[in-house]
């Protein structure tokens, strides 16, 4: 037994290995090692070591730690070496069927929308229209199309249904012993924590503990915490270590650091090479019409017009989310989500690979939209604002739009929902159930958007940074318990689905970290 974790790790290592060996830091590594060459200090016969030491000393080494580091982060646990790749996308036979009847759907209903419309899903722009979108690429939010006809592929509530008539084939007729008390709406045994593993989990939330976030913390004066938080802060960045700073998110970042934060942690460096890669998007998008285009202007125009927040940068949120539609390095990521992605063809090409356009596998882009928004705050330049949200879905965002087993994606987060509710709040639970107000038909939309256009931005930004800092989405399914708590005096009063809709209709005058706290650390257990 004792090889098990040996030959793990050795997998772990050569799969690394194997991703980074055609990244442009391999290539820069390999120059770097030939330039000391001419150095005196760099001797014939302790070649090795002097290279090694030379790397490490001009700061190459700690860019390759955070590579790896990276990878780890994004990869998902290991599979056995023999396990087949459905296996490593989802391990959960009845999810992955799930996720392709879903996805078929989607695909369905663009396509439906196409022949209604009679516009193609994928063609060429005429040249005029080419000039045109690149005169006007910075304030694309100037223009007013009629969109009338375009309707979203799918709402929240619609992706709610098809979790909730998730079932398990092995245990028909609800056999599942420990499962059957479960009174939530999401009827799947998987396994999510209790409350005393998220406190175990996300110790360094705990009440004597500094936070960024909480004003007026008993232990530490917060002005004092501050001051320390910010020094420590700038120590990190000085290190360039994308460890150290995941840890150090966890206590909150101070806003004037925050960006250069994240970026450590999403090892975002915003390269020549990435700038130019962005501008091929860009030049894709100018090029290619997509039926997407109109579904995303759309959805930008309703999001970001009425969001007193979020409509100044609007302009952005064209950019980003168009040249996201084009992107196909997001597909080596589905090689470790239960996604697939949709390929459609340019008009007069069908079936000629090169001319395939995957579609983005999610079309709800009002999700998308919310998600690059708060962004906007940090990253001012579009390629890097282009490739933190990149990062971030990759990373992140994509698990909430996926049906999947994993503790962050949505079906995981909906049942932890429901079993902190049920557990701790347990008369509420039952009183809500009762009127017919599911708590989890009013938190999804919450969940899945990741809070972004609920709390205010300074709030979000907070939470944002937990997410970094754990690596895991389950912060969600907590903070959405939390508020409920916090409400509950008021929910037991409402007698319909309504009336607790509007209890909870305002969340922009919340504070995390307090509710996170009192959830986690003074709920009697």
């Amino acid at each position: 037994a004792m090889a098990e974790p040996e030959s793990g790790l050795s997998l772990t290592i050569a799969r690394v290995v194997q991703r980074l060996q055609g990244s442009s830091l391999h290539s820069q590594l390999e120059r770097q090692a030939r330039v000391s060459l001419h150095k005196p200090e760099i001797k014939l016969e302790s070649l090795k070591e002097d290279i090694k030491d030379f790397l490490k000393t001009s700061g190459w080494e700690k860019k390759l730690q955070n590579a790896v580091y990276s990878e780890l982060n994004v990869f998902p646990s290991l599979c056995h070496p023999a396990a087949p790749p459905e296996h490593i996308k989802e391990p959960l036979a009845y999810m992955r069927k799930a996720q392709g009847s879903w996805e078929k759907r989607i695909l369905k209903s663009l396509n439906s929308m196409c022949t209604e419309l009679s516009i193609p899903l994928a063609q060429k722009r005429p040249a005029s229209e080419q000039k045109e979108l690149l005169n006007k690429w910075n304030e694309m939010g100037t223009d007013e199309p009629d969109l009338s006809l375009f309707r979203p592929v799918y709402a929240p509530k619609d992706f709610l249904e098809v979790l909730m008539n998730l079932r398990n084939p092995n245990y028909e007729n609800g056999e599942q012993p420990s499962f059957r008390n479960h009174l939530g709406l999401i009827q799947v045994p998987l396994k999510v924590k209790d409350i005393s593993e998220l406190k175990e989990d996300f110790s360094e939330l705990g009440l004597n503990i500094g936070q960024l976030g909480i004003d007026d913390s008993a232990q530490v004066p917060p002005e004092f915490f501050e001051n320390e938080h910010v020094r420590v802060g700038q120590k990190v960045l000085a290190e360039q270590d994308s460890a150290a700073a995941q840890q150090y998110v966890r206590q909150g970042c101070p806003t004037a650091l925050r960006a250069d934060l994240w970026a450590l942690i999403l090892n975002i460096s915003n390269q020549p090479e990435d700038i130019l890669y962005y501008e091929q998007l860009k030049s894709n998008v100018i090029q290619h019409n997509l039926l997407v285009d109109s579904l995303i202007y759309k959805d930008v125009k309703l999001t970001a017009s009425n969001d007193d927040y979020y409509f100044v940068f609007e302009d952005y949120l064209y950019q980003v989310l168009l040249c996201f539609s084009r992107d196909t390095s997001v597909l080596e990521h589905f090689t470790y989500s239960s996604a697939t992605p949709p390929k459609s063809y340019i008009q007069g090409k069908l079936g000629m690979e090169e001319y395939a356009v995957f579609y983005p596998p999610n079309v709800n882009y009002n999700s998308f939209i919310l998600s690059v928004a708060p962004l906007c705050f940090l990253y001012h330049e579009p390629s890097k604002l282009y490739q933190i949200f990149r990062e971030m879905y990759v990373r992140f965002f994509f698990r909430l739009h996926s049906i999947s087993s994993h503790p962050s994606g949505i079906v995981s987060l909906c049942l932890l929902f429901e079993t902190l509710l049920q557990t701790h709040l347990p008369q509420l639970f039952y009183h809500l159930r009762e009127i017919g107000a599911q708590p989890l038909r009013i938190s999804f939309k919450w969940m899945v958007r990741a809070f972004s256009g609920y709390l205010a931005t300074d709030q979000l930004l907070l939470l944002w940074d937990r997410i970094l800092g754990y690596n895991s989405l389950e912060i969600l399914a907590v903070l959405a318990a939390a508020v409920f708590a916090f409400r509950a005096v008021n929910l037991m009063e409402v007698t319909s689905l309504a009336a607790a809709e509007a209890v909870l209709a305002d969340l922009s005058t919340l504070k995390v970290m307090p509710l996170l706290q009192i959830f986690l650390f003074a709920t009697v257990t």
